[in-house]
């Protein structure tokens, strides 16, 4: 009986000695698990306490900054043994040349993170921009989301970068969400859930670790986190069926990393005004106990006003870790957050096998993306690489595959080669890509809003909405003075409304005498070539809303109007 006891005790020593995360390349064979663990193993039993705790923190890397700046984290990298970067704006030959030298420079390589959501676009304005999530969510085909975001991998590789920050999986059921809006595939749990697991794989299917943010769910928030703590109100029951649901279903399917955001959820956490980052209920009673989350825990960046103005940097470090993170993002306080983390080991609120549980989960997905054996990037030639052709092309059919038809009453579509159609501009943004694609195939003629009366009865008028999307963030609203053009023009006209924004730009138009309405989600040059494309029977439209905008307007809704077989596209 003896012997058996023993043989049990070594078995689970043997076992426990493993390490285990949640991502692994899904062609790892059991001598990769092995030789990875031997790795993680052996490079951890050599890291001092001190380096230990350094791979619990990224801090943040600016090169539209000053030398200071460089300077600043240089010496982090060199004292404070980090665990990785996040890199922010904005010179991509710059990141490049700076995180061959940190990696250089660093024991155990560094982990190198981004907020590439749209693509490293998001932060390198030389890149070339993908669609927003929004619309991602109106794509029917979610092939075209893997394939798209095995692109964002090919250009984050080529940046050093091995962690994308994305996909948001925040369900957004608030239209006046300040910050989440078009960042999220949509308002439907099942579409939210498929679209990011296509995105996810495609992201680490090419060897870039995903993470779903912002846990437990930031789509029903009226406050933007950055500036100051949003509050979730919801009943568990509510939670669970809505914000909760994408993580739910997405828990054991491999993905690397959840971010977890700075909300104050009352029903999960009963300590009034405690934000979701620093909650040991939320953190680790119901991410890593109840749900069984494996894989990197990370906090949204610490310096957002939802909780830098509550703590101290350090402080809000410490807190973050004992809650149950295994990594700080965007650390101020490295130093000081490492002394606390020290000070509550010393007096036995957090435990050594906490650190060492974090420490091998970091050191385990650092192996498999193959930091091990990093090799140096080459910053020649960069801004061509991340931002070409090969990229126009993929961009261009998701949003010629996002475009939504919601009504074609008059069957004024596909438009007619050779045709003549007026075109009437209408809101802030630019338009002019549009107009010169639909003149490619038709007689256009441009007509102010002023000019709308010198527009001969019963024409077929093309209505632009071009929103200002310089920015996620920007404004859906369409102004009093459009809506009252688009009223004139309704009178007697045939009218086709584009509207190249938000789905929620229509929430308050009045478009039910409008013959023809289509939504392109987004107002750039790769998005108005679509359209027009579109329009005139070279793509087929089969995009649907993916959000709920109103009563009429409910997710799900849109047309298929197929190509004309004899065009090329």
């Amino acid at each position: 009986m003896k012997k058996v006891v023993t043989n049990i005790l070594l078995f689970i020593t043997v076992i426990s000695a493993n390490v285990y995360a949640q991502y692994q390349p899904k062609n790892a064979t059991a001598s990769d698990v092995q030789n990875a663990n031997i790795w993680v193993n052996k490079t951890y039993n050599s890291l001092s306490q001190d380096e230990k705790l350094g791979q619990l923190f990224i801090v943040a890397l600016y090169t539209n900054k000053d030398e200071n700046h460089i300077n600043t984290v240089r010496k982090i990298v060199t004292n404070e043994k980090i665990g990785g970067l996040i890199l922010m704006q904005d010179d991509a030959a710059r990141e490049i040349n700076l995180v061959n030298e940190f990696q250089k420079q660093s024991k155990v390589p560094l982990m190198i993170g981004m907020d590439a959501e749209w693509g490293i676009h998001q932060r390198i304005a030389k890149a070339h921009k993908f669609p927003w999530a929004m619309a991602l969510g109106a794509i029917q085909d979610k092939k075209l989301i893997y394939d798209m975001a095995a692109k964002i991998a090919e250009d984050c590789r080529r940046m050093g970068v091995n962690w994308d920050f994305a996909p948001v999986v925040d369900v957004n059921t608030n239209p006046n969400n300040p910050i989440i809006g078009n960042r999220s595939f949509g308002s439907e749990v099942d579409n939210v859930t498929n679209s990011a697991l296509a995105y996810s794989n495609g992201l680490q299917d090419h060897q870039i670790l995903a993470a779903i943010k912002h846990f437990p769910g930031h789509g029903d928030t009226n406050t933007d986190s950055h500036l100051d703590l949003p509050v979730v109100s919801h009943s568990l029951e509510r939670l669970n069926a809505v914000e909760l649901a994408p993580f739910i279903a997405l828990k054991d399917k491999g993905i690397g990393g959840v971010m977890v955001a700075h909300l104050y959820v009352p029903s999960l956490e009963p300590k009034k005004g405690i934000p979701a980052s620093v909650s040991k209920n939320i953190v680790t009673g119901l991410l890593k106990e109840k749900l069984g989350y494996k894989g990197l825990i990370i906090t949204d960046a610490l310096n957002m006003g939802a909780v830098a103005n509550k703590y101290k940097a350090g402080e809000l470090d410490a807190m973050a870790f004992e809650a149950g993170n295994d990594i700080m993002l965007f650390s101020e306080g490295v130093s000081e957050g490492k002394r606390l983390i020290q000070k509550a080991l010393e007096n036995g609120t957090i435990s050594q096998s906490r650190v060492e549980e974090s420490v091998k989960k970091i050191l385990l997905t650092k192996y498999y993306l193959g930091l091990n054996n990093y090799q140096p990037k080459n910053p020649e030639n960069v801004n061509l690489d991340i931002n070409n052709d090969t990229h126009k092309v993929l961009v261009q059919d998701l949003y010629a595959n996002a475009l939504t038809a919601i009504k074609d009453d008059k069957k004024l579509l596909p438009l007619k080669q050779n045709a003549t159609y007026y075109y009437v501009p209408l809101e802030e943004a630019p338009y002019q890509t549009f107009a010169e694609q639909l003149a490619k195939n038709a007689s256009i003629i441009i007509k102010k809003p002023s000019e709308i009366n010198t527009i001969p009865a019963n024409s077929t008028v093309i209505v632009g909405f071009h929103k200002d999307n310089s920015s996620a963030y920007k404004p859906y609203k369409i102004s009093s003075e459009s809506k009252k053009v688009l009223d004139e023009l309704n009178k007697n006209q045939s009218v086709i409304l584009n509207v190249f924004g938000s789905a929620y730009a229509l929430k308050d138009v009045n478009s039910n005498t409008t013959s023809t309405v289509l939504v392109a989600y987004e107002n750039n040059e790769d998005s108005m070539k679509s359209t027009a494309d579109a329009l005139f029977g070279k793509t087929k439209i089969w995009g649907k809303i993916p959000v709920l905008v109103n009563e009429n307007l409910k997710p799900g809704v849109g047309l298929t109007i197929e190509a004309i077989r004899s065009q090329k596209n």
